[in-house]
C-alpha cells in the first residue's frame, strides 16, 4: 500500500468516526482543505477518503458547491428508517450465534448517556450476532447514515425506548425485540416531518 493509500485509509476512518460522533451535522459543508490542515497532509488523500464516503452515501457531492453531510428529504428518511427496520428484523429471523450479554451494556439508559452511540452499537450487535457478513455490512452502512440524524433529531422518551430494546436483546427475547424494533422505526417514520424540519434549521447555521 502506498503512502497516499495508507493516509487515505486513515482519514477515511477518522472522518467516518467524526460523522458518527456528531462533529458534522446534516446539511453542513465539509471542507477538504480544513481536514488536510487538521491532519497535516495534502489534499489528495483527503479527497480519496471523502469520495469513498460519497460512494457509501455518508457524504453528498453537490458539485460546484462542494461536499456536504446529506440532508435527507422526508421520503428518503422514511425509506432509510424502513430499510434499517427490515434489516434488523431479518437479523432477528436469522437468529444469533453469540451471547447478547457479551455484546451489550447492561446498564439502564439515562439522559446522561450517549443515546445515539448506544443505539448504533445495539443495532450493530444484533446484526453482527447473525454471523452473516453481508447483512452486518448493510446494517453498518445504514447505521452510519442514520447516526448524524439521530444526534440532530432528538426524540422524547428515547431512554426508556432504548432501555427496553437492550433488555429484550440481553434476555434473548427475540419476539419482543422484533416488536420493539418495529415500533421504534414506525415511531420515527411518524416523526419524520419534525426531524427533517429540525435538521433544516440546523443546516441554516452553515449556509
Amino acid at each position: 500500500m502506498s503512502a497516499i493509500q495508507s493516509k487515505s485509509a486513515f482519514l477515511y476512518r477518522e472522518i467516518r468516526r467524526a460523522l458518527r460522533s456528531g462533529r458534522y451535522v446534516p446539511g453542513q459543508r465539509i471542507d477538504p482543505a480544513t481536514i488536510a490542515e487538521e491532519f497535516h497532509t495534502s489534499a489528495t488523500p483527503v479527497r480519496f477518503a471523502l469520495y469513498r464516503l460519497v460512494g457509501e452515501g455518508l457524504i453528498a457531492d453537490h458539485a460546484r458547491s462542494g461536499l456536504y453531510v446529506p440532508l435527507l428529504t422526508e421520503v428518503a428518511l422514511r425509506d432509510l428508517y424502513d430499510w434499517m427496520r427490515r434489516l434488523l428484523l431479518m437479523a432477528c429471523e436469522i437468529g444469533i450465534e453469540v451471547t447478547p450479554l457479551a455484546a451489550t451494556d447492561s446498564r439502564v439508559v439515562s439522559t446522561e448517556d450517549d443515546i445515539p452511540n448506544l443505539t448504533w452499537h445495539l443495532f450493530d450487535s444484533i446484526a453482527r450476532a447473525t454471523d452473516h457478513r453481508s447483512l452486518h455490512q448493510a446494517v453498518k452502512q445504514a447505521n452510519d447514515r442514520l447516526a448524524p440524524i439521530r444526534r440532530a433529531g432528538r426524540v422524547d422518551d428515547a431512554c426508556e425506548e432504548l432501555s427496553a430494546l437492550i433488555r429484550h436483546w440481553q434476555e434473548c427475547d427475540i419476539g419482543s425485540l422484533s416488536a420493539g424494533l418495529s415500533a421504534y422505526h414506525e415511531r420515527r417514520k411518524q416523526l419524520v416531518p419534525h426531524i427533517v424540519a429540525s435538521l433544516g434549521d440546523n443546516s441554516d447555521l452553515f449556509n
